[in-house]
């Protein structure tokens, strides 16, 4: 069946989503078609503003609108900690459950040869001149828990290892091949508790 261009347009964006195959992204076009125009303006608004006012934090690498983020200018956090996630989402399932107070370092991936991903692709470089510069005692990996979560802690920690930074890894409370923004509070708080020096 033929759209006018302007719907197929419309599913055709939607379809650009993860997870939206045709027939959700038809649906969420015509929802959008029986939106008022003010509501309808407000979310295309909130699209622009979110793809030009966020940034990476220089500092951390998690995503902000101010630069450095918030949680590095907290002077109440415990600098003494970095726990190294792989993605902003990690940061935001870490601080839902309240229980850590230190700092973060966002990654932006892990390493995965098969993909042609290398430590020097991922955001590991910043981490090492962080952690000469600032006064950092634990390195916590919070990396997921799949081969290549794995394979990025363990590639950190021999890095880190000469320096006397202690290096611990969350626990396996996370279900192996799973991720962190998935799991619950409860779930990730053991996990840290958890954690072990490698």
């Amino acid at each position: 069946m033929h759209y006018p261009e302007p719907i197929s347009k419309l599913i055709d964006s939607f379809m650009k989503l993860p997870g939206i195959g045709p027939k959700t992204a038809g649906r969420l076009a015509f929802f959008v078609l029986d939106m008022q125009e003010d509501t309808v303006l407000d979310f295309a608004k909130a699209l622009v503003d979110a793809k030009r006012n966020l940034s990476f934090c220089s500092v951390c690498g998690h995503i902000t609108d101010v630069d450095p983020c918030q949680i590095c200018q907290d002077k109440q956090r415990d600098g003494s900690m970095i726990c190294v996630v792989q993605d902003p989402k990690d940061v935001i399932a870490m601080e839902k459950m309240r229980d850590y107070n230190g700092l973060y370092h966002v990654l932006h991936g892990a390493i995965s040869p098969m993909d042609g991903i290398g430590p020097e692709d991922i955001n590991v470089p910043s981490l090492l001149t962080r952690l000469q510069d600032e006064k950092v005692e634990e390195l916590i990996l919070a990396t997921n828990p799949t081969i290549e979560g794995e394979a990025t802690a363990m590639y950190i920690s021999r890095l880190v290892k000469p320096s006397g930074i202690v290096t611990t890894r969350i626990a396996h409370g996370l279900p192996v091949g799973g991720d962190l923004e998935y799991a619950d509070e409860v779930t990730l708080s053991k996990a840290l508790e958890g954690r072990r020096e490698l």
